[in-house]
């Protein structure tokens, strides 16, 4: 049984938007009134909501038939720290503290609990609000499935289903043309996407952030390709990959943003390299941007999603506030948030996927 004293519950959605977002607002709103009869509020704009004391009432209405729509009904933003807020001073732009509104809000309205989903920045506040006294439960949330202790985040599953069909697309082009064709996904320092979506749509060349790579190997794998009557090849690069002694290629800084760095453009540098090796063929590059990102999630999402939002009631039932939660060995859990900050799950170079990758015969470039 939830503590009686517990009455009211908020939810608010925080970083990049994501597939799964609004079925897990709505298996928490669910449970919270159908099982508890909790009061639900959701604050608009991630943070910036809290901050202006800008929400909305969640209710069986609201939340009816929102499982399988893309993005978040509570909107969101991914620079609004406000442990670190820009506010105005005397006619200046300084930045504060002022976690102390959210609290101060946050008690105007009677909320006893938490809900927090989002990513690394996200849960990095949730964490310090929960050393404040805010009672917080964590809910992870990236397609680039790189959050530490959780073994799936769901919104991965849905962008690994764009991005391959993205793949098989390309592949018939590629072909007709016998042109090499760069797929550019998303994924900063983690390759994950890369990873499972070209295996799945059977890419030649995987190229991640965790495995630098060799312009000279890359050109070699195509030739190889060649001499077995190959005369097209596809690549899958994540936006964070880069050559062995390089560095990640920044597409541009946003300085109001607790995280500035964009990366973006590594698939036409890798084109641009491989020009003067590769002569003989035509180099062509998509990026997939936000696309793996927006539409509805898939049906493992919106179950994965579902699983989360009843799992967060839960934690609350037991107490187990200052946690995220979390999926280990195929069950739901919990992990505490002062142990997820600043940790990725990167992929392991000399893991299992990996290997399998490198025994079909998929070069990673190096």
């Amino acid at each position: 049984m939830i503590d009686p004293k517990i009455k009211k519950i908020a939810i608010l959605t925080g970083g990049g938007d994501c597939p799964g977002l609004n079925a897990v607002i709505r298996a928490i709103t669910k449970t919270a009134i159908l099982k508890h009869n909790l009061e639900v509020i959701g604050y608009r704009f991630g943070y910036r909501g809290l901050y202006q004391n800008d929400f909305i009432k969640l209710d069986a209405a609201s939340v009816s038939g929102i499982q399988h729509i893309g993005g978040t009904i509570l909107y969101s933003s991914n620079k609004d720290n406000l442990f670190d807020y820009e506010v105005v001073e005397n006619g200046k732009k300084v930045r504060k503290d002022m976690s102390h509104v959210a609290i101060k809000n946050m008690k105007k309205e009677g909320v006893d609990v938490l809900i927090v989903i989002g990513g690394d920045g996200t849960l990095t506040s949730a964490r310090d609000f929960a050393r404040k006294g805010v009672k917080v439960i964590g809910v992870p949330k990236t397609i680039d499935n790189d959050l530490d202790y959780t073994e799936y985040t769901f919104g991965f599953m849905t962008a690994i289903d764009i991005a391959t069909e993205a793949i098989d697309r390309l592949h018939t082009t590629a072909e007709s043309h016998h042109r090499i064709m760069i797929l550019e996904v998303m994924g900063r320092n983690a390759g994950w996407i890369a990873l499972h979506s070209g295996i799945a749509g059977t890419a030649d060349v995987i190229l991640i952030p965790e495995i630098p790579y060799d312009i000279n190997k890359i050109a070699q794998k195509f030739k190889d390709r060649e001499k077995r009557g190959k005369l097209f090849s596809i690549v899958v690069i994540a936006e964070g990959a880069k050559a062995t002694g390089g560095e990640a290629i920044v597409k541009h800084i946003v300085k109001d943003s607790p995280d500035p760095i964009r990366l973006g453009g590594v698939g036409f540098k890798l084109a641009m390299d491989l020009e003067p090796i590769v002569t003989e063929h035509e180099i062509r590059t998509t990026v997939l941007g936000h696309i793996q990102r927006g539409g509805s999630p898939s049906t493992f999402d919106r179950i994965l999603s579902t699983r989360y939002g009843v799992a967060a009631v839960e934690m609350i039932e037991e107490n187990r506030f200052g946690n995220m939660v979390c999926l280990q060995n195929e069950k739901m859990t919990h992990v505490h948030l002062e142990n997820i900050v600043g940790r990725q799950k990167l992929v392991d170079p000399q893991g299992e996927l990996v290997k399998i990758a490198r025994n079909v015969g998929i070069s990673f470039g190096d």
